[in-house]
């Protein structure tokens, strides 16, 4: 089949028979049915919330520590956003330490609540980390769909959030939503963070109602950016989304892409453009609440790039709250990415690499 076949479409044909095409195509593609999983995320809000409903841990805590990898990693980065908006000024906030690796860091053991996320509950960097908790009896809640880390938790009689599992090869990156908002009900219950979560049931309508315009925004960026290495920034504050743009489009996509915030990037990476040594495109997360002077930085970085021969979009996070900006631009790089993957010919879901890899180190 033709790379690239699932938007193309005869200007003779008429619409209805181009998208019945149009549809058969990406069926064909989408094995395990991304889409579909992409239009269900902003249910996500809400599930999250109601799984960790009863869960709580005693103690007073001074800090938290995630440990996870991969997708089941991408939470901690979302979370601090959410948990250091929910402390006024000068208040003193919850420290959130994440853990990629094997071994727990040495905040980890001290006054800290240490969760542990794996969606398949069998990352062994992970099962190694909730192996130190329990060696070393720490305040632990384990959170997965099943596999070592509930059978760990079961037998050491540790709190356990267990996630579900919707989808055919439902992937960790997918299941953002469900940790985000079961480890913000966590917080919530040991009175780590104080909030009300009432309002995020509007907001998840919101996104609902707007998921299908983000699609269509992010079939256009795919072909903007198809044959060309994405470059993601964004400001300071959302650094941590742009990250996850990155991710989404290296795993669903296939592909490589580069992120980075401002201003930081003005004072090193920008020079490495003098020279590129590819076909790069700026994708560029801009926030108007941001300072005034650094979103100058990014129209200045646009025209830099286009003498340079390299074209950008700036892209305006939107949303009544910050909730929403960050779920409804996590939802763009989602379509982005997947239509990147079709463009390319590429099933969105699997990752292959990542499966062969694990075999080739056991």
């Amino acid at each position: 089949m033709e790379k690239g076949l699932y938007w193309q479409c005869s200007e003779k044909v008429i619409n209805f028979k181009c998208n019945k095409y149009k549809y058969k195509v990406m069926k064909k593609i989408d094995r395990y049915n991304l889409r579909k999983v992409i239009l269900d995320e902003a249910s996500q809000i809400m599930e999250g919330l109601k799984l960790a409903e009863g869960t709580k841990i005693p103690g007073k805590f001074k800090s938290i520590t995630i440990s996870g990898m991969g997708g089941s990693a991408l939470p901690g980065n979302i979370l601090r956003i959410f948990v250091n908006n929910t402390f006024s000024k000068g208040e003193k906030r919850l420290a959130i330490y994440q853990n990629r690796f094997y071994s727990l860091p040495p905040e980890a053991h001290e006054q800290c609540l240490n969760i542990v996320c794996s969606y398949s509950g069998n990352t062994e960097e992970t099962v190694a980390s909730l192996q130190e908790c329990i060696k070393h009896k720490l305040p632990t809640v384990g959170i997965s769909q099943g596999g070592k880390i509930q059978a760990m938790c079961k037998k050491n009689n540790i709190p356990h959030i267990e996630l579900p599992n919707p989808y055919e090869n439902f992937q960790p990156r997918m299941a953002t939503g469900y940790f985000v908002f079961a480890i913000f009900q966590l917080l919530i219950n040991c009175k780590l963070i104080k909030f009300d979560v009432s309002d995020l049931e509007k907001t998840a309508k919101r996104l609902e109602k707007r998921i299908q315009e983000y699609e269509k925004y992010g079939k256009r960026l795919a072909k903007k950016i198809k044959g060309k290495t994405p470059v993601i920034y964004s400001n300071t504050y959302f650094k941590s989304v742009a990250n996850i743009w990155k991710i989404k489009i290296n795993e669903n996509a296939k592909t490589p892409a580069f992120w980075n915030y401002f201003p930081e990037l003005n004072h090193n990476e920008m020079v490495g453009f003098t020279l590129p040594q590819t076909d790069f495109f700026f994708l560029m997360l801009e926030d108007d609440k941001d300072h005034p002077q650094n979103k100058k930085r990014f129209f200045a970085m646009k025209k830099m790039m286009k003498k340079q021969g390299m074209n950008s979009e700036i892209i305006t996070i939107e949303g009544r709250d910050l909730f929403e900006k960050v779920f409804s631009s996590l939802a763009l790089g989602d379509w982005t990415s997947y239509y990147l993957a079709l463009e390319y010919g590429i099933d969105p879901t699997p990752v292959d690499m990542v499966e062969e890899f694990k075999e080739i180190i056991k």
